[in-house]
């Protein structure tokens, strides 16, 4: 599958990803192994206050510094490879800037009692709208998060992780207090590639590209 180019500065895709690190690569190796088009464009940028409802601004979170670098640089090394010789669409000039739920959030009935359709969400850039229906989101703190769904209505229970993949959102590298570990970051890619490419390819679950990524 590929992205397609819609009118007014707007593509469509199946899935941002946001982060072209070590996180940002490795879920979207999975998603191209898989078979989901994705396009992954660099973190987080601070956007001005009065904002529309359902809109939120999102902040860059560095990360700190991993004790394993040399593990990890060796695991990145492996991915730039991947991405460059199976054409991922990495975009490390094109910065997401905001996120925008068009439509209502799963689980919120209207009027009539009817549920809205899923949401799809838009990513702005300075170089024109990602329009999507998951996002990938790498770089941001659990506070952050919450927020986040608390600016679109949501409300959030203990379970963080959950709450976020009720709206489309996955989280991958993404850690409480700690950064997690390299072989996390990998497990944790798998795990929402096969969440991702189980809701665009329901009726057959398997792997569409051969194709894998040697750490």
């Amino acid at each position: 599958m590929s992205t397609m180019p819609v009118t007014g500065g707007t593509e469509r895709t199946t899935t941002v990803i946001i982060g072209t690190g070590l996180s940002g690569l490795a879920v979207g190796a999975e998603l191209r192994r898989r078979g989901v088009d994705a396009i992954v464009v660099d973190g987080l940028d601070i956007l001005g206050a009065g904002q529309p409802a359902n809109t939120t601004s999102l902040q860059r979170c560095d990360a700190a510094d991993s004790d394993s670098l040399r593990e990890r640089n060796e695991i990145l090394r492996h991915l730039r490879n991947y991405a460059a010789s199976h054409h991922m669409d990495v975009r490390n000039t094109t910065r997401a800037v905001q996120l925008t739920m068009v439509g209502g959030a799963p689980g919120t009935a209207d009027a009539a009692g009817a549920e809205p359709p899923t949401g799809q969400w838009e990513v702005h850039t300075p170089n024109g709208i990602l329009l999507a229906d998951h996002i990938v989101l790498t770089r941001c703190a659990h506070s952050q998060l919450r927020r986040m769904l608390s600016d679109f209505g949501i409300a959030v229970g203990r379970n963080l992780v959950a709450a976020m993949r009720t709206i489309g959102i996955y989280l991958v590298g993404v850690g409480d207090l700690i950064t997690p570990s390299p072989k996390e970051v990998l497990r944790q890619a798998k795990t929402v590639g096969q969440a991702i490419s189980s809701k665009v390819y329901p009726e057959t679950g398997q792997d569409l590209l051969a194709g894998t990524f040697a750490v």
